[in-house]
């Protein structure tokens, strides 16, 4: 094995984050925008000290704001500010801000009809042995790519896959994509007989980002020749609590009789989220409690 091809892979994938992070998420801004919200919005102030504080400037006096809290009103000089965060009211439930699902356009391992926004990305590994990142080009495209890093396997014969998707947000609780998983899979030792397979699909999902439902078909193909029949996804996800979600995503394959089922946990903060699951077959056959899976996703 070839192990300066894996230290080139994570050189690549690193300098695709770098080039694609947007810059003011690499540097702190030394201007920190001092302003007044409206009624629907509240403010989180970090302070350099790593202190937070939460409510709304109401007066701002040159280079000092006077913020309102629901213990009252103090006055604060932007020197002592890090960060303001403007979040809405409704993100903030018993007193404490919610903030939003950071990975909302996917289930465990199937697309939700979500997309990311322009600019927006993630990093993910499926089993650690699988990472992949994924990359919004516009609100309405993404990009995705990824490899296997299997230990003990020549990097001529390691999966690659790609995962372009294209979605509108159709109503409010309402967005329909499509997209394709396509996975180049070396078949033997002669580096030039490769396999070509993959799904073609279309997905729908309804609700809100912490409570949703995802519907959708996909055609099998393999180099090439597209499967008669389809196979369908039903999912869904429902925010717990802040930080943790509980997932479903279930598979019926054609020809198959007992469908594919999982059922897990997604713990997040702000920019990483871990999934934990069961993978099982719903019949005859099942495994208790099912196979384990685990993947992580970091956003930037």
């Amino acid at each position: 094995m070839n192990y300066k091809y894996y230290h080139l892979f994570i050189a690549v994938i690193i300098g695709a984050v770098i080039f694609l992070v947007k810059p003011e998420r690499l540097y702190a801004d030394d201007k920190i925008s001092l302003s007044i919200p409206d009624s629907n919005h509240l403010q989180i102030v970090e302070f350099k000290d790593g202190s937070i504080n939460m409510g709304r400037i109401v007066e701002i006096l040159g280079d000092t704001v006077v913020f309102r809290t629901n213990y009252g009103e103090i006055r604060i000089h932007r020197n002592f500010i890090d960060k303001i965060k403007l979040v809405s009211k409704k993100n903030i439930k018993e007193g404490r801000y919610w903030f939003p699902n950071p990975n909302s356009t996917r289930l465990f391992f199937a697309p939700t009809a979500r997309m990311l926004e322009k600019g927006d990305g993630y990093f993910s590994d499926y089993y650690l042995f699988f990472p992949g990142i994924a990359y919004g080009i516009t609100d309405n495209i993404t990009m995705g790519a990824g490899m296997s890093l299997i230990p003990g396997v020549e990097f001529s014969k390691q999966l690659f896959f790609l995962t372009p998707k294209v979605g509108i947000k159709a109503f409010e609780k309402f967005a329909l994509a499509a997209g394709a998983l396509i996975i180049r899979i070396p078949n033997g030792d002669d580096d030039d007989n490769i396999n070509t397979v993959g799904i073609l699909y279309g997905v729908s999902t309804y609700g809100t980002t912490d409570h949703s439902l995802t519907f959708g078909l996909g055609y099998g193909f393999e180099n090439g020749n597209l499967a008669d029949e389809p196979m369908v996804l039903v999912g869904g996800e429902a925010r717990l609590t802040r930080r943790a979600s509980l997932i479903t995503e279930n598979w019926i394959f054609p020809g198959l009789e007992d469908p594919l089922i999982s059922y897990g946990v997604r713990f997040f903060g702000e920019k990483l989220s871990v999934d934990l699951a069961l993978i099982n077959i719903l019949g005859e056959y099942a495994i208790f409690p099912g196979v384990p899976y685990i993947d992580f996703v970091v956003n930037f």
